[in-house]
């Protein structure tokens, strides 16, 4: 055999999907053990509202993760290996610092928004808080998913990366619809059944997160990048 070529993917279609399945059984054992942190802290923590703050502060390596694994897919698209591993270590590597640049501030707010819903009923106009923050938080987690396209895939400075995602809110509306189902979806699975449920389906979050942001990143790339 040819060692050259020992880690690329065969042309035929078994090999192309013995290599699909892979490449994302690896991915669901990386986001497994990147959400461990998370599991753990939501497991100890009692389900009271006065918790708020720390269950917000357990998602901290969840957007490092899923950078990681946006980089990772397209990655493995443009260089068909059996090694899919490295991308996925080299995505965190490269966009760990950017990406929790955003992700910190955002879990702040999510903090106060979060806050605002529970505990609306002790405070007056509380009718009224708890939509309108429920709508902000919403509207903070599609943001994010905008902000996580952009920083796993460019290198714009911390106050174009908050510009460029505002602005693709609006203008690749079709994909802010689509992290709003994929929102709803991860909500619902939760609710109904637990968060190790999510967990290990977390490959399967990542596969439609990743084709959700395609659009994103194909627009970015066209309307704030220079073009030779």
């Amino acid at each position: 055999m040819n060692t050259a070529h020992a880690g690329e993917v065969g042309p035929g279609t078994l090999s192309r999907l013995t290599a699909a399945i892979y490449r994302y059984l690896v991915l669901g054992v990386f986001l497994a053990v990147s959400g461990v942190p998370t599991l753990l802290l939501w497991t100890l923590l009692s389900p009271d509202a006065s918790n708020a703050v720390l269950f917000v502060a357990a998602l901290l390596p969840v957007a490092p993760a899923l950078s990681a694994a946006l980089y990772a897919q397209r990655a493995w698209a443009r260089e068909p290996d059996l090694s899919p591993a490295r991308p996925l270590l080299r995505g965190l590597r490269l966009n760990l610092r950017d990406t929790l640049s955003w992700w910190v501030p955002v879990l702040a707010c999510a903090t106060v928004l979060t806050v605002n819903v529970l505990f609306t009923d002790l405070v007056p106009g509380g009718a009224f808080l708890r939509p309108v923050s429920v709508v902000l938080l919403a509207v903070l987690v599609v943001w994010s998913g905008h902000l996580l396209a952009v920083t796993s895939f460019f290198s714009f400075r911390f106050r174009d990366v908050l510009r460029v995602a505002a602005a693709e809110f609006f203008l690749s509306w079709k994909s802010s619809l689509g992290l709003l189902a994929l929102l709803i979806v991860a909500t619902a699975t939760v609710m109904m059944s637990s968060e190790a449920v999510l967990l290990l389906f977390g490959w399967a979050f990542a596969a439609s997160l990743w084709l959700v942001v395609r659009p994103v990143v194909a627009d970015v790339t066209e309307r704030f990048t220079a073009r030779d």
